[in-house]
């Protein structure tokens, strides 16, 4: 228990939003309605990605953000916050992925940024293609690009998710999915290529169509 105590401590001194939650779990006046203005956004936009619905998006995260609060006397930090966090996201959403009878495809617009900047689907276009795109305008190439994370199954949504708009780290996102930091690299490699796959016809680097298969810096 001790080892335990010193641990948390030390996160809590790393980490300001396990701080915050601590306050939560105090019951201090305004800490939660702080933590849930500081997260909100970033995790409706993730819940957006992983459900495809902006309106079940909202009613997840707010799911989340009730767990929290239930549990919040129970907290003990172990990780960092937001890695706790999105592990009740992310299970959530499974969960909810699984007890539907169909995933619809919602495709996003390009000017659907959140306040930490560029949703996945921008991100990945960025990515995949730092020449201009000559074929496509971005916004057409992003809508393509949030079809094709639509597409991927749900475990490599969510990493591709988690990595791309979270900026997490594998062993972040091992943790999140209650995976080894192996699978979350194969899971995100295999990804990648799926999504080169449903993109070469439009994804271009250097006037060229990227071949199906190629690999890029990331998958080393």
């Amino acid at each position: 228990m001790a080892a335990i105590g010193k641990t948390s401590t030390q996160l809590a001194l790393r980490d300001p939003d396990i701080r915050l939650m601590l306050r939560v779990r105090n019951d201090e006046a305004g800490a939660f309605e702080e933590l849930v203005e500081l997260y909100q956004h970033r995790l409706i936009g993730v819940m957006h990605h992983l459900v495809g619905n902006a309106e079940e998006a909202e009613d997840l995260a707010q799911e989340v953000f009730l767990r929290v609060y239930r549990a919040r006397q129970k907290y003990r930090p172990r990780a960092k916050f937001s890695t706790w966090l999105f592990t009740i996201a992310n299970n959530l959403a499974l969960n909810h992925l699984r007890a539907r009878s169909r995933r619809p495809v919602v495709p996003l617009a390009v000017n659907d940024s959140g306040p930490l900047g560029p949703r996945p689907a921008e991100q990945l276009v960025r990515d995949q293609a730092a020449q201009p795109v000559h074929r496509l305008q971005q916004q057409e190439l992003a809508a393509l690009v949030q079809q094709a994370i639509q597409g991927l199954n749900e475990r490599q949504r969510a990493a591709v998710i988690l990595n791309k708009f979270e900026d997490m780290n594998y062993a972040e996102i091992a943790e999140v999915m209650g995976l080894t930091t192996k699978a979350v690299k194969s899971l995100l490699s295999r990804a990648r290529m799926n999504l080169r796959a449903a993109l070469q016809a439009y994804v271009c680097m250097d006037g060229e169509v990227v071949p199906e298969g190629t690999a890029s810096d990331d998958d080393e």
